[in-house]
């Protein structure tokens, strides 16, 4: 069984930072649920908790520049 780590600590209110593994992330909400992610290896996700039993996440990642 792999060990993970994974710590949240909010900064602010709306404002949280996400420790893991492999990299760190902001994440920025908003009241009506809707929630905005930088992580430190490009990758930004967009997600939104709206009423009931719909969902929505878009996840992007930033290309290198090699």
């Amino acid at each position: 069984m792999p060990v993970t780590f994974r710590k949240s600590f909010r900064i602010l209110p709306g404002v949280r930072l996400n420790i893991n593994r492999k990299s760190v992330s902001i994440t920025l909400a908003k009241g009506d649920g809707a929630r905005r992610t930088y992580s430190s290896t490009g990758r930004r996700t967009t997600s939104m908790d709206p009423p009931g039993p719909f969902g929505y996440r878009k996840t992007t990642a930033r290309r290198s520049r090699h």
